[in-house]
């Protein structure tokens, strides 16, 4: 059974767009939700896409010093590039990683997109290596799913 339980996240979500909330509300309550869920999700960074750099939003855990993040860089970039999601077991492993922090050892980028329009991304780092389950996957995924019908 996966840690993140993505429909109590997306009801939330919902609920917050029927009063109304804004963008940044709402990508807010998704990071604070998924870093919430505790283990293995240490810090969650939600990143939208300006022209040809991604610009964090949102975030909750660890502050990170990238902000700006150009398409085609390190994990979250790459995933853009590639317009498919990632999976990093072991940051470590990456040549072109750029660290948010000393103690990120393995990072999920799932997409926020509608059909090919990729908006934006939840970044997803952890202390621990190789946590990310299909399932885990899965459940971020759903939470993409409605911030993209919802931004």
């Amino acid at each position: 059974m996966p840690v993140l339980r993505s429909e109590r996240i997306v009801a939330a979500l919902r609920g917050a767009f029927a009063r109304d909330a804004g963008r940044q509300e709402l990508l807010q309550l998704a990071a604070d939700r998924i870093q919430a869920a505790g283990a293995p999700y240490t810090s969650v960074y939600m990143y939208m896409l300006a022209g040809d750099d991604l610009v964090l939003e949102a975030h909750a855990g660890r502050e990170t010093e990238h902000t700006r993040i150009a398409v085609g860089h390190g994990v979250c970039g790459t995933a853009v590039e590639q317009k498919a999601d990632q999976n990093v077991p072991d940051v470590r492993a990456i040549d072109n990683y750029i660290a948010c922090n000393t103690w990120t050892r393995s990072e999920l980028v799932v997409l926020i997109r509608r059909g090919d329009l990729i908006l934006g991304q939840i970044d997803v780092d952890s202390d621990v290596p190789d946590p990310f389950t299909p399932d885990e996957e899965a459940e971020v995924k759903q939470v993409a799913d409605a911030l993209a019908v919802l931004l």
